[in-house]
């Protein structure tokens, strides 16, 4: 990236004397990645966030990099040749997966070098069951490792279904939240897992494409590895299009330009 936008570090130890704060950009970051386990996350349709986790990734030549948006039968078809964006698109089936246009993602692939292509997302059936079932479930034995065993505390659990229905605009019925929730959980713990398994089997360092929410420290990935793997250093990168502010659950996070966008909330509101 060309111009500068807003980059903190939680801890001034990884920015090679940067100021806490600083316009930087990203040519001034260190050049070694920093951790084995790297979690960059996004707004979904922010072009510049697309960008940003593109030069992150060409900087750092992670041997796995892992998708939130990709099955792993997705992930398997993605070949060595990665700068066809038209031939990668049909590949992947992008269209009609719900997710904003392949364009955007494509300078990540284009610029994944030789690195291993795994997908973490699950079945959306699974996710459903796990509404109803709970995430312990339908993840399967290693639960416990994860940390899906144990309830959340009944503070924790509000607070994270007040996120839920301020995330659904204040629409979703009160009885839906505990669901939405438990499915939240299920998938922190799932793109956990393929992180482990790509570390296991590239030897690292691996970057993980997902939205910042599961960059939260405090619940999302890197909360689901700090019970799985304790040992595995981690580092999280939040993306963000406002100052999320000094108590931000990330180690870094950068403050892009917002993108353009309709109101999501509108449709609710409309008589």
């Amino acid at each position: 990236m060309k111009n500068a936008f807003r980059l903190t570090f939680a801890a001034c130890t990884l920015g090679g004397g940067i100021a806490c704060g600083q316009d930087v950009t990203l040519a001034d970051l260190p050049e070694a990645v920093p951790a084995e386990i790297v979690i960059i996350g996004e707004l979904h349709d922010n072009p510049a966030h697309h960008l940003i986790q593109a030069e992150l990734v060409a900087r750092w030549s992670p041997a796995a990099l892992v998708f939130e948006m990709l099955t792993p039968e997705q992930a398997a078809a993605v070949g060595p040749d990665r700068q066809d964006a038209a031939a990668i698109a049909k590949a992947l089936a992008w269209e009609g997966s719900g997710w904003p246009d392949y364009t955007l993602y494509h300078p990540i692939f284009a610029a994944s070098g030789a690195a291993a292509i795994y997908g973490a997302a699950l079945d959306r059936a699974d996710v459903r069951r796990a509404m109803v079932e709970g995430a312990a479930a339908v993840f399967g034995p290693e639960s416990a490792r994860f940390g899906l065993d144990i309830p959340l505390p009944v503070s924790e659990q509000s607070a994270r279904e007040a996120d839920q229905m301020a995330a659904h605009c204040d629409a979703l019925p009160p009885e839906m939240l505990p669901g939405m929730v438990a499915a939240q959980r299920l998938r922190d713990a799932a793109f956990a897992r393929t992180a482990l398994q790509a570390l296991v089997e590239t030897g690292g360092p691996v970057v993980v494409i997902t939205g910042s929410g599961h960059a939260d420290k405090q619940r999302g990935i890197p909360a689901a590895l700090s019970k799985a793997a304790p040992q595995t250093t981690v580092f999280s990168i939040g993306q963000t299009e406002s100052d999320p502010g000094a108590e931000a659950p990330y180690d870094a996070w950068i403050i892009a330009a917002p993108t353009p966008r309709e109101d999501p909330c509108a449709a609710f509101t409309k008589p």
